[in-house]
């Protein structure tokens, strides 16, 4: 296969007439976290490669915090323990936006990290809280078709 070079013109397309991506705004990343429900939490392996779980998540971007319940027994969970550096991904609802959310992990209680309002978990569960530190995504704005 050969590689084709897609290189920006002045007009914000690429060469292949498609849009280039836009950076989206502190305000836009946080308004895709807040609608969307599913996310890809990655976590490190003790072999240092990643490990992907897909996640229901609640967004807080007063506090910018991520919370998502689990059992204390899931490999997520032991994995935040011993390193809690960790991401969350989220796909827009088309397909040509996203978002990362950057932090570090706290596992907490259900009763200390369930969001307001929120009904007391089972036994055995608890809350992946994450401070977000840092976000970033792009979203690709193609124009409407006539």
């Amino acid at each position: 296969m050969s590689e084709k070079t897609v290189t920006e013109t002045p007009a914000g397309t690429t060469e292949n007439d498609g849009p280039a991506p836009r950076v989206l705004t502190d305000q836009e990343l946080s308004q895709l976290l807040h609608r969307q429900q599913f996310g890809v939490l990655a976590s490190v392996r003790s072999t240092g490669h990643p490990h992907l779980s897909t996640v229901v998540y609640d967004w807080n971007a007063e506090e910018r915090v991520l919370r998502i319940s689990s059992t204390a027994d899931r490999l997520k969970v032991r994995q935040l323990r011993r390193d809690p550096h960790t991401a969350l991904h989220v796909s827009g609802p088309d397909v040509w936006s996203f978002a990362v959310a950057e932090g570090e992990a706290e596992i907490v209680d259900p009763a200390d990290g369930a969001a307001p309002g929120e009904p007391s978990l089972p036994d055995r569960r608890v809350v992946i809280l994450i401070r977000v530190s840092r976000m970033y995504g792009t979203a690709l704005d193609f124009p409407a078709q006539d």
